[in-house]
């Protein structure tokens, strides 16, 4: 069993909700291991929408890095998301971050996860839930990277899925 991370986010619909059922299917196929508590964060890209709910689940999984990644497009697909707008709204957004250690570089997949390390609304959740795990390209902790990034852009919920 591969130990993986995801990032979940929302913006449309009921949010909270969104997240909440993404987990439930993805506990279909997957042994759920750590759940962060939810963050309010703003847009990256296209700003004129809503603020985000954003947070990071780790996963054990024995699903193959694309076998996983088609079972998390399905599961966005039947939460309703519609790719229109890059960096647009959308009900559910499920990325794989960390697959392991493992590095994948591949057409529709690049794991790690190429921009995480920029991002405090991926950072900010994976802090809390896996602080010492080491990005396998940067070989920095998650806490080493989360001290690099500006942290003005997002309010912490008190509540957690």
């Amino acid at each position: 069993m591969v130990k993986a991370y995801i990032g979940i986010g929302s913006n449309l619909g009921n949010k909270e909700e969104n997240i909440r059922k993404a987990i439930s299917l993805i506990k279909e196929k997957c042994k759920i291991l750590k759940i962060s508590s939810l963050y309010e964060t703003e847009p990256v890209g296209h700003k004129e929408q809503d603020w985000f709910l954003n947070c990071a689940i780790g996963i054990g999984t024995k699903l193959k890095p694309q076998e996983l990644l088609e079972f998390l497009l399905l599961i966005e697909k039947n939460l309703g998301r519609v790719r229109t707008i890059k960096n647009g709204p959308r009900t559910i957004d499920l990325d794989i971050l960390f697959y392991g250690s493992n590095i994948i570089n591949e057409n529709n997949l690049i794991v790690p996860h190429p921009r995480l390390h920029e991002r405090l609304f991926i950072l900010e959740p994976l802090k809390e839930i896996c602080p010492n795990f080491v990005h396998s390209v940067l070989n920095k902790s998650i806490d080493e990277l989360y001290s690099s990034v500006d942290k003005s852009e997002i309010v912490k919920l008190q509540k957690t899925i």
